[in-house]
């Protein structure tokens, strides 16, 4: 399992395709297994959305929540907790990766 880290870089997985569509993010697996059902899709709301689209591989997340803090105008301790558990999530589903290299 792995763990969520501050100062890691993520981005989208090789293994998936994102399309906006109508202002939500849907996330289509490109291999079996990645959903809890083979066919599944993955869609986020508003902050997640804003999240995915910071989700690059340059920032760290702690740079992605300082981003997400100032847009939204919210206590670091929330946009911090949502973040947790989204890309808690997405490293889950293999949806995002680490990034590697510079």
């Amino acid at each position: 399992m792995t763990t969520v880290s501050w100062e890691k870089r993520y981005t989208p997985s090789g293994d998936v395709v994102a399309r906006e569509i109508a202002g939500e993010v849907v996330i289509v697996p490109l291999a079996a297994g990645m959903g809890e059902t083979d066919d599944d899709l993955f869609t986020v709301n508003v902050t997640g959305r804003e999240i995915w689209r910071r989700l690059d591989g340059t920032k760290t997340l702690r740079e992605v929540a300082d981003e997400l803090r100032d847009a939204f105008e919210a206590p670091r301790a929330v946009i911090e907790k949502d973040m947790l558990g989204f890309i808690g999530e997405l490293l889950r589903r293999r949806i995002v990766t680490e990034a590697t290299g510079d």
